[in-house]
């Protein structure tokens, strides 16, 4: 391990200066992700912030999409199921705790499912939601310093083009990297439609999370669009009816702390035996979240059946890439997405005429 500074601010505006001046500087949340990092060399920081005494760990409601009014305690469980307001995540709130939390879980089931699905018991009462959005791929050739890897120094090539590929994307992939965002949380945060306030040397902006990751193209070094101090300090979920009948699957190798072949985030409305409205964001396919555009389209006024599911599906795929290589390929992932996509869609059809 190389030698660093460490700072700890108490408020966000020291965190984003002191970050910002030192290009070689970044932040430490839950530590999940940045600390094994730093073990294996991949991560070699000149300075270390950290954002303990600095991020909210609070969980509010929000009315009307205005600021946040609760007291993060929960006790806007007792309120009516037909309230219409929104949920603010603080950045420094815990994955456990946002799981656990009664309003997620009511209002936004995905998003309690989805964190449930990742990492084990310990991790989530480490991880933090900020942290959780921002973590970087498993993809092992990023993270053995002895292979070459874009990802790590733009002068490499991609292993991953000529080796194990079963974890890599089939979409929205390019030549110089195919790996894939890691996270269960931000998959389900994108078919929420919810977005993320950040901090920097300007100001204050507003995201949606269906932006702040990219695509590699020719610079896969840059995970998201934030600018180098830039701090996410909340996650911001809207009013919508259609949240609370949502779900996440995950297909994975094993049933726990395994990071996703494929998965699906999705809500449905159905009415009368059609597709009234519908959100899909899928996982394990691409560099980012995966927001199934040209799926929702397609089922929006289709009939609530499993040939629908499958036709968007497949309709969602008609781009997919899928790598060939000698140690064994991805193909399988078509299949996959097709499947899990059908499965959660035909249950929560199912569950809304139960």
């Amino acid at each position: 391990m190389r030698p660093f500074t460490y700072a700890r601010p108490d408020d966000a505006e020291a965190a984003v200066a002191t970050v910002g001046a030192d290009p070689g500087a970044v932040f430490l949340a839950g530590g999940t992700n940045l600390l094994d990092h730093l073990k294996l060399g991949v991560a070699t920081p000149s300075s270390v912030v950290d954002l303990g005494r600095v991020t909210s760990t609070a969980i509010t409601e929000l009315d009307d999409g205005g600021d946040g009014d609760g007291d993060g305690d929960g006790d806007g469980a007792a309120r009516s199921s037909t309230t219409r307001s929104g949920l603010r995540i603080g950045a420094g709130a815990l994955n456990s705790d946002v799981a656990a939390h009664p309003l997620v879980r009511r209002r936004y089931p995905a998003l309690a499912q989805a964190l449930l699905a990742g990492a084990s018991g310990q991790l989530r009462n480490m991880a933090t939601t900020g942290g959780n959005l921002l973590q970087r791929t498993r993809c092992v050739y990023f993270a053995d310093t002895t292979t070459p890897c874009t990802k790590r120094d733009l002068t490499q090539p991609c292993s991953a083009r000529e080796g194990w590929t079963r974890y890599h994307a089939i979409l929205g992939a390019s030549e110089h990297c195919l790996a894939t965002h890691p996270s269960d949380m931000a998959v389900a945060l994108v078919a929420l439609d919810a977005t993320v306030q950040v901090l920097g040397a300007d100001g204050t902006r507003t995201l949606p999370v269906a932006e702040l990751h990219r695509l590699p193209g020719d610079d896969p070094t840059h995970d998201t669009v934030l600018r180098h101090g830039e701090l996410i300090t909340a996650v911001d979920l809207p009013a919508s009816p259609i949240a609370a009948r949502s779900a996440y699957r995950k297909v994975r190798d094993r049933a726990s702390y395994a990071f996703a072949l494929v998965s699906v985030a999705a809500a449905l409305g159905v009415r009368e035996g059609t597709v009234a409205d519908v959100r899909i964001a899928l996982g394990g396919v691409a560099p980012k979240p995966w927001r199934a555009t040209r799926a929702e389209d397609a089922l929006r006024g289709a009939p609530a059946t499993d040939e629908s599911y499958r036709a968007a599906a497949r309709a969602e795929l008609a781009d997919a890439d899928p790598v060939e290589s000698p140690l064994g390929g991805n193909r399988f992932k078509l299949d996959l997405v097709v499947g899990a996509l059908t499965d959660t869609l035909r249950r929560l059809t199912e569950e809304q005429h139960s």
